[in-house]
């Protein structure tokens, strides 16, 4: 393992963009979510000096999530660095999640810079120099030979491009029940997201009503989900709206289209549980093809390195638009592509992962 080194390391007078890192980094990963994570992990233990910038907090993703959420998958596929992911039940919790990915980096004293967005990215391989500013307007630069884009798409929301989405009762996450108990909610969307929202709502003392623009409940609902929210729509306990377009939004009510009436539900919170998407923009500026209809990066499937030298993509960002790909389980090994491909090292094979939604 390389050295142990201070957590933001030393700098150098400002350079054009801000104050220059005097280190010169293997490997620069933007995204410190367990994949990113991983792969800086994964580095730090081929003796390499990784570096992991992120604009929110650590494993921002992941912290939110709803408070109370269990996942659902078990504690060794969330497992990175060889280190056991230790829960009270047989599910981990977003607690237990978030506080073992921050013993992971304290283990492994993975240099990690939080709080900083991703301003610019010059040079080329082996002479990146990336380019990054705080949320109080301070700026920095550190150098490193190869860039690794594991951002997920957990930032970016798909918008529903209605006046008054920007209104501050609504938003595009869920975290907890408690604030709406007995205020009228609009829940917008018809999957997984949206349907475990629309029952914790209810259950929550919540007022609910569940707009939708497809006919039923996605196909894609979890199977425990989907009977436990028929039965509350059927009840009446849960309003909802089908082949409902979404018109407007004003600050105590949605005005929706259905059937061709224009009609005005109640709302004193909104939640657009409408999914999300990688940053392609990101992308497509550090010249990264992209596939015409699934907007799937270019990159080789045994290293994950784009069509830009030196630029590698870990996490979901592999897939696209074909987000349900990926998941935690499967993108915490991209790391050791990665890093095998860096290093000359021969990859064994991985262990085997669930399909998504199974």
């Amino acid at each position: 393992m390389a050295p142990p080194f201070s957590l933001y390391g030393r700098l150098q007078p400002a350079n054009r963009y801000g104050r220059l890192s005097a280190m010169f980094y293997d490997v620069i990963c933007i995204g410190a979510g367990p994949t990113g994570l991983a792969t800086a992990i994964e580095a730090r233990r081929a003796g390499l000096r990784p570096l992991v910038i992120d604009r929110g907090c650590l494993c921002n993703s992941l912290y939110r999530y709803p408070v109370q959420m269990v996942f659902f998958t078990t504690a060794e596929r969330m497992e990175i660095g060889g280190l056991p992911l230790v829960t009270a039940g047989t599910k981990p919790t977003r607690a237990e999640a978030l506080k073992y990915y921050r013993r992971a980096a304290e283990h492994y004293e993975l240099e990690v810079r939080l709080g900083e967005e991703l301003l610019a990215v010059e040079g080329g391989d082996e002479r990146f120099l990336v380019h990054t500013r705080t949320g109080r307007g301070e700026r920095y630069s550190y150098r490193g030979r190869k860039l690794v884009l594991a951002t997920g798409y957990y930032d970016q929301p798909n918008p529903l491009g209605v006046p008054g989405e920007e209104l501050p009762h609504v938003s595009h996450y869920y975290t907890e029940a408690h604030p709406c108990w007995r205020r009228e909610v609009v829940v917008i969307g018809g999957r997984n997201s949206a349907a475990e929202t629309a029952l914790d709502l209810f259950r929550g003392g919540a007022r609910v009503t569940l707009l939708h623009r497809g006919p039923t409940l996605g196909p894609t609902v979890k199977y425990w989900l989907r009977p436990d929210l028929e039965n509350r729509i059927r009840a009446g306990e849960i309003q909802a709206l089908f082949n409902a377009r979404v018109v407007r939004i004003e600050p105590e009510h949605v005005f929706v289209e259905v059937g061709g009436q224009q009609q005005r539900v109640r709302a004193e919170q909104v939640f657009a549980m409408t999914g999300y998407h990688p940053n392609f923009e990101l992308l497509r500026s550090l010249g990264i093809a992209l596939e015409p209809e699934s907007l799937r990066p270019r990159c080789d499937p045994d290293t994950l390195e784009t069509n830009v030298p030196g630029v590698f993509l870990a996490g979901v960002l592999v897939g696209g638009l074909h987000t349900a790909e990926i998941f935690i389980e499967n993108g915490r090994f991209h790391g050791e592509k990665i890093v095998a491909a860096l290093t000359g090292r021969v990859l064994q094979a991985a262990e085997p992962t669930r399909p998504p939604g199974e």
